[in-house]
């Protein structure tokens, strides 16, 4: 088993976002599974290997999941089976493991999310390599930033 990397979440109604902090990954790998189980693995860049395994809260649409591979963070957008906001990532009540943590800066309440906000998934990067689903589909990545944090940006 590898090491594990720094994992940020926040969510929508209809989906989890994690931001998998990993400078200059390859052989990224990601898979959800309908019942709501997570794996992600990679390489890093300096040969380490890396991966991680979550009992997501609720059930998820693997098909409709899509992965962003950036230079510095890999952000999962992870469709949820039934749109509604989840307690919790996981669905353990114990704490998560510490590499996991709340990601503020995409972060948005229950009544902010009807909000106008961004429009794509957002990395560190412009130029983006997209496994999996193409990214340009008709699902909507909107919302990573909710529009009350525009104004301290």
């Amino acid at each position: 088993m590898g090491r594990q990397p720094e994992v940020l979440w926040a969510q929508r109604s209809d989906k989890i976002y994690l931001t998998v902090s990993l400078p200059d990954a390859r052989d990224v790998f990601a898979e959800s599974k309908p019942h709501g189980a997570f794996r992600f693995s990679a390489v890093g860049a300096q040969d380490e290997h890396f991966d991680f395994s979550l009992e997501l809260y609720d059930a998820v649409v693997p098909e409709a999941s899509k992965i962003n591979i950036g230079m510095r963070n890999i952000i999962c957008s992870i469709k949820k089976e039934k749109k509604g906001w989840w307690k919790r990532l996981l669905k353990s009540e114990e704490k998560p493991a510490p590499f996991i943590k709340v990601d503020w800066n995409k972060w948005c309440d229950e009544d902010e999310e009807e909000s106008d906000i961004s429009d794509s998934l957002v990395s560190d990067d412009e130029n983006n390599e997209v496994n999996g689903i193409d990214d340009e589909s008709s699902d909507d990545d909107s919302g990573l930033l909710c529009k009350s944090l525009y104004m301290f940006s």
